[in-house]
């Protein structure tokens, strides 16, 4: 892992296709006190070229480019001797993805989509873990740092939704390709349709659902709720 001197900001190279994101997460990066976006890359060839060029401390890196995988590209930057830590950035959800990561210098992943809030949270921490230097007197200090990369617990529900039911809500709708309407869900999950249309809209709330209106019936039309996808 780079080591930063405390002195500086950490410097942040932002690898991501999309131009309007890319845009989106140097100013994110600018917000957080003692870090500056030094440049942003929309290809895997892009961000070699800048390493190349400047000394960068972390990537943010979005792990789907157009030329390249993220951690193939992570994979060869170290194989070339760029030692840059990174925090990925990206829609999977593949546990395997992720402890692959971690051999390559994956300190943190972020999934699509996040809030300023989020990504300030892992910034933060980075900071925090570098900011330990020298010599841990033990095994307690060892994991005190370790333990400041770890995102916090999962966000409070709104009140009256739970974990348990919010999860056979998000199969239920991530396992329809037509997406499925409130009282789809509730026949799905086994709850009310009063009460599937609460776990949709926070779902639809939280990025992760999106909503249209079906057409077609007698009377007002239903809405219709799909999984958002990447």
């Amino acid at each position: 892992m780079s080591t930063p001197s405390p002195s500086r900001d950490i410097r942040v190279l932002v690898v991501e296709d999309d131009p309007v994101a890319a845009d989106a997460h140097v100013l994110y990066v600018g917000r957080v006190p003692g870090f500056t976006a030094v440049g942003k890359a929309h290809t895997g060839a892009e961000a070699r070229r800048a390493l190349d060029r400047m000394p960068v401390d972390l990537l943010l890196l979005d792990l789907h480019l157009p030329d390249v995988h993220g951690l193939q590209l992570a994979r060869s930057l170290r194989a070339a001797g760029h030692h840059a830590d990174v925090i990925a950035v990206t829609s999977a959800r593949d546990l395997t993805v992720v402890r692959e990561g971690v051999s390559l210098g994956v300190v943190q992943y972020v999934l699509k989509p996040f809030t300023f809030a989020t990504l300030r949270d892992r910034l933060v921490r980075y900071a925090e873990f570098h900011a330990a230097a020298g010599e841990a007197s033990g095994q307690d200090e060892v994991d005190r740092a370790l333990a400041t990369l770890r995102a916090p617990g999962p966000a409070a529900l709104p009140k009256g939704l739970s974990s348990p039911t919010l999860e056979r809500v998000t199969r239920a709708l991530r396992d329809s390709d037509e997406g499925l309407t409130a009282t789809g869900v509730a026949e799905a999950v086994g709850i009310s349709r009063i009460t599937a249309r609460r776990y949709l809209e926070h779902l639809v709330d939280a990025g992760r659902a999106g909503r249209s209106p079906q057409y077609g019936q007698v009377g007002r039309p239903e809405l219709q709720y799909r999984w958002v996808k990447g």
